[in-house]
């Protein structure tokens, strides 16, 4: 059977913690790739840099997004995913503790699919996380032919 993958792209080690045990508590039994910086998240989708030889038809479930991240941007990041015919319907919420407006605009006007703000509190970060992984991984219907839709 394949391995159903998340991507989380996230370079704050207490936040990628955090995520990390709410989807575990959440029973949530996909394989994490753990991305740090934006470069490392296009090299893991693409099968570049340190990812290169990688089977880039095995593609994420679910993309969940820092914005602010070291080298390249989650900005950026989004801007790549989505102007490539390989990589532009793979779902991607963005997951982030910045409350500004602006940011929102542009991450939805980039193609994000979802914009999320991380509750600072553990419990409702667990919710959240259960709610996002209720939706994206068994409620939401990917576009036929897309390499990562269910028959």
């Amino acid at each position: 059977m394949e391995e159903r993958v998340i991507l989380l792209v996230e370079d704050n080690p207490d936040d990628e913690a955090l995520t990390l045990r709410a989807l575990n508590k959440n029973n949530i039994k996909n394989k994490i790739v753990v991305a740090r910086d934006g470069v490392e998240a296009l090299d893991y989708l693409f099968g570049t840099g340190m990812y290169a030889g990688r089977d880039t038809s095995v593609e994420p479930e679910l993309i969940l997004l820092d914005l602010k991240l070291p080298k390249v941007d989650g900005f950026e990041v989004l801007k790549k995913l989505r102007a490539d015919e390989r990589t532009k319907l793979l779902p991607v919420v963005i997951l982030t503790s910045s409350k500004e407006q602006q940011d929102v605009v542009n991450g939805y006007g980039l193609g994000a699919n979802s914009y999320v703000r991380k509750p600072v509190d553990f419990q409702d970060f667990v919710d959240a996380v259960l709610q996002l992984g209720l939706y994206w991984l068994v409620l939401n219907e990917r576009p036929p032919g897309d390499p990562g839709s269910r028959p």
